[in-house]
């Protein structure tokens, strides 16, 4: 088999937006999109973060985050309160009700997660996870300059 790096970013987009698309239809009926699923999923392991720690575990763009739990503050599902540590920063936790939302979400997006795991043995999973994993750290270790990207013009 020969590898082709090509391969690899369009295997990735592929199973990301798959996912990405089969959970937005299941949760978009409750009311909540695939990306606030995850912060709720994140904001689920009981410690209260900042709206930046939280943002980078997710992972995801800070002023995104602070967009979705606007909205998730309005309808009751989390809290932000001022970090009593920083006054810069805002801290972030799940209120009872976000908490019993998202069982519910668990629960009921359990199909998904048994759809894509249906196709892998259970030693490939934590393979995956770890490649994933590892390819995440590599394209966040650095940026690349502005003349890295510049592609020349054939003509």
């Amino acid at each position: 088999m020969t590898v082709d790096g090509n391969q690899l970013p369009i295997a990735l987009r592929a199973a990301y937006l798959a996912l990405h698309r089969k959970s937005d239809a299941l949760l978009g009926s409750a009311g909540v999109t695939a990306d606030q699923f995850v912060l709720l999923a994140t904001l689920s392991e009981g410690q209260t973060l900042t709206q930046r720690e939280l943002a980078r575990r997710m992972p995801s763009d800070p002023s995104t985050v602070r967009a979705m739990l606007v909205l998730l503050e309005r309808e009751g599902l989390v809290l932000r309160a001022p970090c009593p540590t920083d006054a810069r920063a805002r801290t972030v936790a799940l209120t009872p009700a976000g908490k019993r939302k998202f069982r519910r979400l668990w629960t009921a997006s359990e199909p998904i997660r048994t759809q894509m795991l249906a196709g892998l043995e259970s030693h490939e999973v934590q393979t995956l996870i770890d490649l994933l994993t590892r390819i995440a750290a590599a394209l966040t270790s650095g940026v690349a300059a502005p003349d890295a990207l510049h592609v020349p013009d054939e003509g």
